[in-house]
């Protein structure tokens, strides 16, 4: 059967997405152009036509990867409600225990970060954005009254933090952490940071 024509940016789009499959599946060091091509079953030299690298082709990923991550959040924050529930709505999402997919990807990106300084600057950049959406929603909850934080951004960088190490062990190391604590831990954590005890907490996000 032929193959659909497709126009440049719905072709680099599908060699996104196939990109990070492959890299979620084999690792960014043992990813080949001709693994993303073999998915597609397409040839090396198209690949090669819209990336002319590996290295750029993995950065391209990450950065797509990045930004349907942020594009989520944002409607998430962006939802017409009380701020905790958007909050607790984006913290859920996030969460190693949530629906948020991608773990994989990023636990690698962050590796490979530490000796590729593209990779090192889409991360950040991404680590950043989340962290400044996370304070501002913290900001206007506590501009309301509906809860008190002293701090929004050390809030945002605490939960951060919580979030993106729970999500090594429940990846990296299946079994450490029961599911179930770890959405315990990330509960008690939000509540802390807000002043609630946990009942409030999930009464007022009903």
């Amino acid at each position: 059967m032929a193959r659909v024509r497709l126009s440049v940016a719905e072709r680099r789009e599908e060699l996104l997405r196939a990109a990070i499959e492959q890299i979620e599946a084999r690792g960014v060091a043992a990813v080949r152009i001709a693994d993303v091509a073999a998915a597609l079953g397409v040839s090396n030299a198209l690949v090669l036509y819209h990336f002319s690298t590996k290295e750029k082709l993995v950065a391209a990923a990450f950065t797509y990867a990045a930004e349907g991550d942020l594009t989520h959040l944002r409607k998430l924050l962006g939802r017409r409600t009380t701020a905790l529930r958007r909050l607790r709505a984006a913290v859920r999402w996030y969460a190693p225990t949530g629906q948020a997919k991608g773990w994989r990807l990023w636990i690698e990106g962050w590796a490979v970060a530490l000796r590729e300084p593209a990779l090192r600057e889409v991360s950040g950049d991404l680590d950043r954005q989340w962290k400044a959406a996370i304070t501002e929603v913290i900001a206007e909850g506590v501009s309301a009254g509906e809860f008190a934080c002293a701090d929004p951004a050390g809030a945002a960088l605490r939960l951060t933090a919580l979030l993106d190490g729970l999500a090594v062990q429940l990846t990296s190391y299946p079994g450490a952490v029961a599911r179930y604590r770890a959405q315990e831990w990330v509960d008690d954590a939000l509540a802390r940071e807000l002043g609630l005890d946990r009942k409030a907490l999930t009464e007022r996000d009903r």
